[in-house]
This record gives structure tokens, C-alpha cells and sequence, in this order.
């Protein structure tokens, strides 16, 4: 076991932990949580002998192999496979020592030196090791040919996958891993909580994605005013418990009957519009969530709302026949080719869409992005752009484009120049850039504090189209938090690419997958995506989950792995048996043109309020004088667009229905 004795430590001036007792059972599955600076990370480093506490012991098994993720990658000419097989420092040296005896002139001795090596590499499980290696990388996302680049060839993200695999390999029976989803997509992520659950060693996992781990922990050890507190149980059972707590905080919970109020309001402005819209329903969700975790939310660091869009333009853009991917050009910069990513993309966004794009790494759901962005002219095909469109676009590369040199506030204020200094200090401000920090250079800041800056200079914009690609890297669990909540709040159109599942249940009403260079909708949700990776990608040819070490060894889940067809039955089941088929492909031919109808509704009853609105304001019309013909002018256009898209949308509605008619007879 691992036991914390009266531990202190300081950093600097600032105190971490003090007096800490604490004990961890082998085989346990940690979540080690707390604010950023904390010390989350300095506990790892005591534990690896890096760092020493101040005062008291750390006290675990001298005979236990530990196992983490290196930070530094060397650009070497190795390839990735050897690289990561590396990881098991324990064969690397059975082999070096093999090569010195086999090079040594032959003897008695030596015979036998090389006889026990030999059954050493065999309990190290060798013979399997280029396998396992080979499957561990696919897992994380490396493809064969890519198994034999060099390291210097990849950049920093996948170099960490490297390091990543690396650790995986090596035997251990302890496992210490700092944000290892960081720079991992959905489809690594899912497969890593796969190897982890089984992994027998004692495992400590430092992690901003709560999805990540429920799925994985069975204890949470929570850094809280330099104690360390254990909970049993994973994250979701760690709020609850935590909660309980804070329920006796004094102010705690009415700052959250702010926010449920707000939340409230919007839920019932919105059935009021379309009673079984899915963005009510996935609304109404995240209320009752907000319900369990009522006093921890409200205690949180800081929150924040998109504010309403200026404008809907419908449909807010529209894609025929688009090739999207990037031009190829030769050293003097010269336009030699197309390399195209996804092909034939025929796809439409309307108003209230909330989309999650889905998608194996590499498949072109960034490349997707940005050509919807505009940052990628499409190679081929039109892209219609709605009049009054206001695209907000968050991806890391925003992040890095932020000046280093400047503030918060010189940021703001060059996107709001007219704006008054103060209004846009209050603005910050509820963004947790306060006091002098609002006007410091953002070169310091963490990668969540430069990400939090980006985000808020979108909100400042009111987009009617928000498109984010992994906007949670960097952000600690308060920060998703809010901005899954002000995201589950945004009342214009959203399309998010996101390794974060909490993020993408709580904001999305649908999917849609890149796979195999085309664009489709995926009828499903978060799990049932994660049963077709496991058959249609990670399951193809794999038929052991790779371990570190072969104690790890354990089956893994597999396309090929059904049962055999039964031998044909009575004529009568065979008729059961297509009659059920048949009604089976009725459904899945139904479901899609439901799906349709209801967002029609949705658009239907939104368009008819507006109308409503504009109708009632022309029943004003005496109230409007010749210096108001402007106006008037106005309710006048909006109210014939109105009428003409309200004509529009009840044809499809009517279109739609007689198809769902068709298929019922």
C-alpha cells in the first residue's frame, strides 16, 4: 500500500500540503483532483522520488516498478515502434546484456549466462513484445506505416502519445499518469479506458475529464486547503459526497438557485416553443444534474453566458457538392495538387442545430472546421454563406495566435475599440481575469487562463454560429464545467468537436461522423459510438488487449468475436424472421425523416413567435411617425420573410409527411 505520514511540503513560499495522513490500497484506481496549483503535480513528483516532502514520509514497497509518462520527448531518428517498446526498461537491458555475452568468445560459463537470459526474455514475454507494441499503438492512434516513422517526424501531440505508449509498456505495479487524454482524440480515449480498467497494478490518474474518470476510478483523493481527503468511489460519486458537504456553506446555494432559475427559464421558453424539442430535453437534463450537484456548482471558481445573437439568418450556411482539404504546394510555394479530405459534403446548417462531429483521428472533422470557418476555401463544389452569418470559432491554434506581450484587456479592446475601459473590465472580470491581472501581459497565464481569454473574446462577438474544435484542452474541471453550462445555455447554432463526453451529452441533440472521407449522419448516441469504434476500427485485428507486462494480458473486444448462424429454421420462423427484418428497415428508414420533422417543428414554432412579435408590432403601426419610417420599413421586410420561410418550412413539413405515410403503408 501507499501511506502518507504526516506529510508537508512547501513550494517556494507557498505551502501545498501540510500534515497529511493518507493511505491507498494496492489495486486501487485514483483520481487525484484539486485547483489548478494545488500541487497535484508536486505529489506526483514526491512519489517519484523527484521531490522531497518538508517534513514526514511517503512510504510504499521497495520491490513495486513504477511507471509515468516522460515530459520531454528527443527528437531522434528511432522509430515510433521501437520507441515505444523502450518503455519496458526491463527487456531492453536483457537484450543488451544477450548481445554482450553472444559477442564474448564462447565458454562454459558463458553458455549458461546466455541459457538464463534467454529464459528471462521469455518471462518477459519477448517473443510477443513487436505484437503488443504494434497493438498498443494503434489503440492510441498511430497507423502501421506510421509505426515506423522516426520521432522527429511527429509533432509535439503525438510525440506525447509516444511517451504515453511508453509508459503502457513498461511492467508496473504502480501507474502514475498526469493528464494523459491531453492530447488524445475521442476514439485513443475511449480505447485507453479500456486498457485501464485492466490494468492490475495500483493507478493514480490526474484528470480534467470527469467522463474519463467515472469510467476508470474507484477512489478520489481530493487536494482541498492543503489536505488530501480520500472519497470512495469515482468522480460522479466524489460530487455527490462533496456536495452533501457543501450543502451547509453559508451563500452557497443561493447563487445556485441563480443559476437553476436562469436555466429554468430558458427550458420553459423553449418548450413553450417546441414541446419535445431534443435542446429542452438535453436542457432539462442538465437542470436535474445541476439539481444533484446543486452546492459544489455553486461554489464553483467562476461561470459565464453566451449572450443572445444579434441576428438568425436561416439556413445559416449551405455546402454543395464541397471538397474540402488543402492545396499541395512545392518548395518556391507554387499550387502543384489538392489533397482532398472529405469528399461530396452536401450539408446545411439551420438555426438551433447543436451537432457533435464524430470521427476516428485523422478521418477531417478539423479540416471540416475550418472549411466551414472559412479559414479553408472549399477545393471544389459552393458554400453558401447566410446573410448576417456571425461565426464565433475557438480552436487551439486561437489560442496561440493571442498576443504574448499584450493584456487581457488590449485584446478586448482592439475587437471593441468605442467601448468604455471600465465595460470592458466588468466583462473580463466575469471571465476571472480581475484586479491587475486584467491589464498583465498574458504570457505567464496557463494554458487555461490564455483559453479561458479566447473564449471570452467569442462570447464578447454574440455569434449566431459557434464552432469549436477540443475547446476543453487546457481547462481544469470548473472551467469545463462552465462552459458546458453556458454552451447547454447558447441559444444560436452549435457544432463542436470535443474528446470530452460530459461536454458533448450535456450541449448536443446530434451526431454526425467523418469516416471514410465522407460526411454522415450517425443515429446514435455516445455509446453506441463507442460500440462501432470498438467493431468497425480497434477491433479489426486485434485480438489481445496490449499490455504492460504480461500480467496486463486480457482479452479485447472484437468484430470477428460472434456467434456462428444457427442452421436454417421452419419455413414459418423464416417468415417471422423477414417480417421482423422488414419492419426493422421500415424503422431505420422512418427514423432519419423523423429526426427531420422535428427540427422542422422546432423552426416552425420559433419562426411563428417571431411573426407573432412582428405583428403585434404593426398593430403599433400609429405609434410609428415619419421619423420612424425606417422601422417601419423594417417590421415590414422581416414580416414578408417571415411568411415566405414559414410557407417554406410547412412544405417539407407537408413533404416529409406524406413520405412518412408512404413508408407506414
Amino acid at each position: 500500500m501507499i501511506r502518507f505520514l504526516n506529510v508537508s511540503l512547501m513550494r517556494g513560499t507557498k505551502p501545498l500540503l501540510e500534515g497529511v495522513d493518507l493511505t491507498l490500497n494496492p489495486g486501487d484506481k485514483i483520481g487525484l483532483i484539486g485547483a489548478n496549483g494545488a500541487g497535484k503535480s508536486s505529489l506526483f513528483g514526491m512519489l517519484r522520488g523527484e521531490i522531497h516532502a518538508d517534513q514526514g514520509e511517503i512510504d510504499f514497497p521497495a520491490k513495486w516498478r513504477m511507471a509515468y509518462v516522460a515530459q520531454e520527448t528527443p527528437p531522434l531518428d528511432r522509430a515510433a515502434l521501437d520507441y515505444a517498446i523502450d518503455g519496458d526498461v526491463t527487456l531492453r537491458k536483457l537484450e543488451a546484456e544477450l548481445a554482450r555475452l553472444e559477442n564474448e568468445p564462447e565458454t562454459h560459463e558463458n553458455g549458461i549466462a546466455i541459457g538464463n537470459i534467454y529464459s528471462a526474455l521469455a518471462d518477459a514475454d519477448a517473443y510477443t513484445v513487436q505484437s503488443r507494441g504494434e497493438q498498443l499503438l494503434l489503440g492510441l492512434g498511430f497507423s502501421l506505416e506510421q509505426m515506423q516513422q522516426p520521432i522527429v517526424s511527429f509533432s509535439g501531440g503525438w510525440r506525447m502519445r509516444l511517451n504515453l505508449a511508453q509508459a503502457l509498456m513498461c511492467p508496473s505495479e504502480l501507474l502514475l499518469l498526469d493528464e494523459p487524454t491531453n492530447h488524445l482524440d475521442l476514439d485513443a480515449i475511449i480505447w485507453l479506458e479500456d486498457w485501464l480498467k485492466r490494468y492490475a497494478g495500483t493507478l493514480i490518474i490526474i484528470s480534467h475529464d470527469r467522463d474519463f474518470l467515472d469510467e476508470i476510478v474507484n477512489v478520489v483523493v481530493h487536494i482541498d486547503e492543503r489536505k488530501l481527503k480520500r472519497y470512495s468511489g469515482n468522480y460522479s460519486s466524489f460530487e455527490r459526497q462533496r456536495a452533501a458537504q457543501m450543502i451547509l456553506a453559508a451563500g452557497a446555494m443561493a447563487k445556485q438557485e441563480r443559476q437553476r432559475a436562469h436555466l429554468e427559464s430558458f427550458v420553459n421558453r423553449f418548450k413553450a416553443q417546441a414541446s419535445k424539442a431534443r435542446q429542452a430535453q438535453s436542457r432539462m437534463k442538465a437542470l436535474a444534474k445541476m439539481e444533484e450537484m446543486a452546492p459544489l456548482r455553486a461554489a464553483a471558481e467562476f461561470s459565464f453566458e453566451f449572450r443572445e445573437p444579434l441576428s438568425a439568418p436561416n439556413p445559416l450556411l449551405v455546402m454543395e457538392d464541397v471538397n474540402a482539404g488543402y492545396h499541395i504546394v512545392d518548395d518556391h510555394g507554387d499550387k502543384v495538387g489538392d489533397k482532398v479530405i472529405v469528399h461530396d459534403i452536401k450539408f446545411s446548417l439551420q438555426i438551433g442545430q447543436r451537432i457533435g462531429l464524430l470521427g476516428v483521428n485523422g478521418a477531417g472533422k478539423s479540416t471540416l472546421i475550418k472549411t466551414i470557418a472559412g479559414e479553408l476555401d472549399p477545393l471544389t463544389g459552393t458554400a453558401t454563406i447566410g446573410k448576417g452569418l456571425s461565426i464565433g470559432y475557438f480552436a487551439q491554434h486561437q489560442v496561440e495566435m493571442l498576443r504574448h506581450d499584450e493584456s487581457p484587456l488590449w485584446h478586448l479592446a482592439k475587437i471593441a475599440p468605442t467601448v468604455r475601459e471600465q465595460e470592458l473590465r466588468n466583462f473580463l472580470g466575469g471571465f476571472n481575469f480581475p484586479g491587475t491581472m486584467v491589464t498583465s501581459p498574458i504570457r505567464p497565464f496557463s494554458g487555461g487562463e490564455k483559453a479561458r481569454l479566447a473564449l471570452a473574446l467569442i462570447v464578447w462577438q454574440r455569434p449566431n454560429l459557434l464552432l469549436l474544435d477540443e475547446p476543453t484542452n487546457h481547462l481544469d474541471l470548473e472551467t469545463r464545467e462552465a462552459l458546458t453550462m453556458a454552451l447547454a445555455q447558447f441559444e444560436g447554432t452549435l457544432v463542436v468537436v470535443s474528446h470530452d463526453r460530459h461536454l458533448l451529452r450535456a450541449t448536443t441533440d446530434q451526431f454526425i461522423i467523418v469516416a471514410d472521407g465522407k460526411l454522415q449522419p450517425f443515429d446514435g448516441d455516445l455509446d453506441d459510438y463507442k460500440d462501432w469504434l470498438f467493431q468497425t476500427k480497434l477491433g479489426k485485428g486485434t485480438t489481445v488487449l496490449p499490455a504492460a507486462g504480461k500480467d496486463n494480458k486480457t482479452d479485447f473486444p472484437v468484430a470477428s468475436a460472434v456467434a456462428p448462424p444457427s442452421a436454417p429454421a421452419a419455413t414459418s420462423k423464416d417468415q417471422k424472421r423477414l417480417d421482423a427484418e422488414q419492419r426493422q428497415k421500415v424503422a431505420a428508414l422512418k427514423k432519419p425523416i423523423e429526426g427531420k420533422i422535428k427540427r422542422l417543428e422546432e423552426q416552425i414554432a420559433k419562426r411563428n413567435a417571431q411573426k407573432a412579435d412582428v405583428d403585434a408590432k404593426l398593430g403599433e403601426a400609429g405609434a410609428y411617425d415619419a421619423a420612424n419610417k425606417a422601422k417601419l420599413k423594417l417590421l415590414l421586410a422581416d414580416q414578408a420573410f417571415f411568411g415566405k420561410d414559414l410557407a417554406q418550412l410547412e412544405a417539407e413539413w407537408l413533404e416529409l409527411q406524406e413520405q412518412l405515410e408512404g413508408l407506414a403503408a
